[in-house]
Formats: structure tokens, C-alpha cells, sequence
């Protein structure tokens, strides 16, 4: 079986998950390597507004800074090599980022088909908890 008709099929059985909500925007880019990954056989199942989830790839062989985009799961392609020095290093860092889908656009060009917005993403409650002070410690 092909790797995107399986990242497809997994996206299909895939739970939508709930959002995170973004606290600041940080970029808006288009999405690259699109034609290479599941996105041309999730295209019609893509919505403005879905989740997009950003997974660092320092080990890539093609670019040390890659970031890996995922709807529902499946590899759909990066954020373009020109932008993701930044993003990298605030991933790398620990800061937890967001994706979201601005635009859909059917185009032979297949740099016009996704444009996304990147923004650091709110803790959730329990990340919260996790790093909040315990009052008992003093701390």
C-alpha cells in the first residue's frame, strides 16, 4: 500500500480533535510538498478552520529545521523551508504551536492549495496544572 493512501485512510478513522485555541499569531504560510503527501487524497475532506498539527523533524535529511504538517493524523506536507527557521527554534525550545487551515483553493499550482496560519497555542488545563506552583513547597 502506498505511505499517503495509508496516512488517507488512517485520517478517514482518525477522531476529529478538539482545536487549541491560539493565543497569538505567530505566521501564515502556504503548505509545501503537498503533492507528495496524503493531501491530495484527503483534499475533500479538508475544511477552513480544521486543525493542523506541527511535529518537529530535526532528524529530516533535507532540512535540520523541517516541520511536519499533519491533518488528522496525516502527513500533508511542511511548512515551506524558507519559514520554519523561527518556528523551529521556538518548538525546540518548548514553546507549543498551532496550525489551522485559512484558505483552500483548487489550483494546478499545488503551493496555492493550503494556506495556514501558525500561533503559539494556549496551555490546556493540564499543562497548567503540571507547571503550576505547588502552594504547599513554597515555591
Amino acid at each position: 500500500m502506498r505511505p499517503w493512501l495509508a496516512g488517507a485512510l488512517l485520517a478517514l478513522a482518525w477522531p476529529a480533535a478538539a482545536a487549541p485555541t491560539v493565543e497569538l499569531l505567530v505566521q501564515t504560510s502556504p503548505l509545501a510538498g503537498f503533492q507528495y503527501h496524503a493531501g491530495r487524497a484527503l483534499w475533500p475532506l479538508m475544511r477552513v478552520g480544521d486543525h493542523l498539527a506541527l511535529v518537529r523533524e530535526p532528524w529530516n535529511p533535507h532540512d535540520a529545521e523541517a516541520i511536519r504538517v499533519e491533518w488528522r493524523g496525516a502527513m500533508i506536507g511542511f511548512v515551506p523551508k524558507r519559514e520554519n527557521k523561527d518556528l523551529a527554534r521556538l518548538m525546540d525550545g518548548g514553546t507549543k504551536l498551532a496550525g489551522r487551515i485559512v484558505h483552500l483553493q483548487r489550483s494546478r499550482d499545488p503551493w496555492r492549495r493550503v494556506l495556514f496560519d501558525v500561533g503559539l497555542a494556549q496551555a490546556s488545563r493540564e499543562d497548567k496544572a503540571l507547571s503550576a506552583p505547588d502552594k504547599d513547597s513554597g515555591l
